[in-house]
């Protein structure tokens, strides 16, 4: 365990002017409260708050943000109050303290609609001070170093966390590093196959090819001391989550996999750098559109840096970032640099990106009264974005993610403009609005008055500005009809649990489920945004199970170990009296497949993996979903007789969403919670015979095994 002594010399080292006497006074604070604690593992408590303080020592960060790390935990798990560490040290941490505190009461994996709030009430907290998450990713990075002594269950659930929202959210604050052990740490839970898999392949291939990156290294340094230019050349191989996630975007596989090593050039000047990339594409051939110019056109988190790929050594393609020493900063250390010390003051760091104008960025696009999901969404893009800029015929820069399209022009402009565009020019030629818009490229959007957003551009936007205005628009549009719809699927769910949608049992689920009033309940379901076994459930819970002669659902399979746990495969969805067989996953159970599931043939090489299974006998519980492709056509009223068809077979809607809007027929996935195969034929002939559905198959997507895996 680091003592105090060793945690002041660390910090000293960069910051000789920090407060010894409060760091030291801190350190034997969080030793006295933490006292008789211990970790999952054994280790005393307090040893995990000087870990994450040193994470952020690292970083040389100020000293309220470490004390505050040292004591991040003591509020939340110890006899000490907000008050007591109010006078003890300041207000500032305090609040500092009680930040993190609350960020770690906040239920990240949750269902959908409370992430989405959770979500909210995180970038409330960064907004106050960005500090309070900078200590939450040490903490979650520290967590994922020693997360081997948590239960499997909870490792997995945790490192899916990690993936989905603190990796992306370090990533979007410019700490790259801090992303990608994340992401690799997360990847190791989840999917340890795989990365073994890669780190096994890179060994072989560093055996057969030698030390490329030591290679590659030595000939870019004899070019540079051709050019008389001095830089310091380092070179790595990727992280394994960063060639997995390669190879599933661009469906290949490692051998095929060309660009998996990285290097980085660091300069003393900004010229030093244009000089450094002619130098680099003279001597190797360039990959076309693999360039990016961030010096530029600087990402919004003060990142700024040259990006090239190109063919190096026997043909390799070799990514290549090339920087000054101040952008170096910022980019390891992202928008934590404008705390950052040296010799004892903050660094003047003149490319570190001001935290208030940065978390401002962030949100001021997302609507305080939008809906969960789409806020959820939104938050998503803006995390995940990576830019594109493109001009105004004015001259103004409008920044884009990378994908983006005219119509996320136009709503990045004014929503006004975005609701009434017909039409887009790029550089001079009209071009279709579903269009993807390169750097550089001039937009002219094209208006008429009395233009509405049309249903079809949700699938052409891509930023959540857009499909937050969009969707508005089209809800607004539509209410009238998905509060018909909804009704309808209400009636349907509530007659399922033998009750009735009565006003007063629908105003009661409204404000059970903290919904306005019922027309936006009616709303709502109408439009799949909630489904109609919530509704029941937040009335009458205990009639989800109420039959006792059903067979549980942790007991419907046969076949399983007493400790072994089991999910159905969202690949092929299994019901009861279909042949069945199981897969296992280490640390994660049994996963259940149909006998003819596509995504089996993953598998055929390893036996030892295969499980017999089969479905106990006797009466099972309606809980088994079951996707239906179904194409309808686009009359009045279709969609509600389809919806009291599956109702009438005692089945229940858990979930419909529109894949395809045409003129004269919907496409849509409908999701139905069914007994077994008996009761999925019943429905399914009864669909069929609807002389308004054109077409019925069962969904299944063998794509959906891999991303449960990974």
């Amino acid at each position: 365990m680091t003592t105090a002594d060793e945690l002041i010399s660390l910090v000293r080292a960069y910051n000789p002017n920090t407060n010894q006497a409060l760091l030291r006074d801190a350190y034997a604070f969080g030793a006295e409260m933490h006292e008789g604690q211990f970790r999952h593992s054994g280790e005393p408590y307090f040893t995990h708050p000087i870990a994450v303080t040193c994470i952020l020592a690292e970083q040389q960060m100020d000293d309220a943000t470490l004390i505050t790390a040292l004591l991040h935990d003591t509020i939340e798990d110890t006899k000490a109050s907000f008050a007591e560490v109010e006078k003890r040290f300041s207000r500032e941490i305090a609040d500092l303290v009680d930040g993190v505190t609350k960020l770690t009461n906040l239920q990240l994996t949750s269902t959908q609609t409370k992430q989405a709030e959770n979500f909210r009430k995180l970038f409330m907290a960064t907004s106050r001070d960005l500090r309070v998450t900078l200590v939450k990713l040490a903490d979650r990075l520290h967590n994922m170093r020693t997360i081997k002594s948590m239960r499997p269950e909870k490792q997995a659930q945790k490192a899916r966390e990690t993936m989905d929202i603190f990796a992306p959210l370090a990533g979007r604050m410019g700490m790259q590093w801090m992303r990608e052990e994340l992401e690799d740490l997360s990847f190791k839970v989840l999917n340890p196959e795989a990365r073994s898999s890669i780190i096994r392949r890179f060994i072989t291939l560093q055996r057969e090819a030698g030390d490329v990156v030591q290679k590659i290294t030595a000939d870019m340094r004899v070019e540079l001391e051709k050019a008389s230019i001095q830089a310091e050349v380092t070179g790595r191989a990727k992280k394994p989550y960063s060639i997995w996630r390669k190879m599933q975007e661009k469906e290949k596989s490692f051998s095929r996999l060309s660009d998996i090593y990285g290097f980085r050039i660091i300069v003393a000047t900004e010229a030093d750098c244009y000089r450094v990339l002619g130098a680099i594409h003279q001597r190797w051939r360039a990959v076309p559109g693999r360039f990016k110019d961030y010096i530029s056109q600087p990402k919004s988190n003060g990142y700024r840096s040259i990006h090239t790929t190109v063919s190096g050594r026997d043909g390799k393609q070799v990514e290549v970032q090339v920087r000054t020493r101040e952008m170096h900063e910022v980019a390891e250390t992202g928008v934590a640099a404008h705390w950052s010390y040296k010799n004892g003051e903050l660094v003047e760091n003149r490319f570190a990106v001001d935290p208030v104008r940065w978390i401002a960025s962030l949100t001021e696009r997302l609507d305080e009264d939008q809906d969960h999901d789409e806020f959820l969404e939104a938050v998503k893009l803006e995390m995940y974005n990576d830019q594109v800029f493109c001009f105004t015929p004015k001259g103004d820069v409008i920044k884009l993610p990378r994908g983006a399209t005219p119509i996320d022009f136009a709503y990045a402009i004014h929503t006004r403009i975005g609701s009434a565009c017909v039409g887009a020019k790029v550089d001079g030629i009209r071009v279709p609005l579903w269009t993807r818009l390169k750097n550089g490229q001039s937009v002219e959007v094209i208006t008429a008055e009395g233009q509405t957003p049309q249903a079809t551009w949700i699938e052409i936007a891509v930023t959540g500005r857009a499909k937050t205005a969009i969707r508005r628009s089209l809800r607004e549009e539509d209410r009238g009809r998905f509060m018909r719809l909804g009704r309808e699927l209400a009636r349907v769910a509530f007659e399922n649990v033998g009750k009735k949608a009565t006003d007063k049992a629908l105003r009661t689920a409204a404000k059970a489920l903290a919904i306005a009033d019922v027309d936006e309940l009616l709303a709502q379901l109408g439009s799949a945004e909630i489904t109609g076994r919530e509704v029941v459930r937040a009335i009458y819970p205990e009639l989800e199970a109420r039959d006792g002669d059903e067979v549980d659902e942790k007991r419907a399979v046969v076949g399983l170990a007493a400790d072994q746990v089991q999910r159905r495969g969202p690949c092929c969805q299994p019901v009861p009296g279909e042949r069945i067989l199981g897969i296992t996953y280490r640390g994660q159970g049994v996963v259940v497949h149909a006998i003819d599931c596509e995504a089996l043939a993953d598998y055929e090489d390893q036996p030892e993996r295969w499980v017999d299974l089969h479905w106990h006998e006797g009466t099972h519980a309606a809980v088994n979903t079951v996707t239906f492709d179904v194409a309808i056509t686009n009359d009045s009223g279709v969609l509600g007789r389809i919806c009291t068809l599956i109702g009438e077979q005692n089945a229940n809607i858990s979930d419909l969403r529109f894949i395809d809007r045409k003129p004269d027929y919907f496409r849509l996935l409908i999701d139905v919670d069914l007994r077994d195969a008996e009761h999925l034929h019943r429905v399914m002939t009864a669909l069929e015979a609807e002389s308004n559905v054109s077409s019925i198959v069962r969904h299944r997507d063998p794509a959906l095994a891999n991303m449960r895996r990974s």
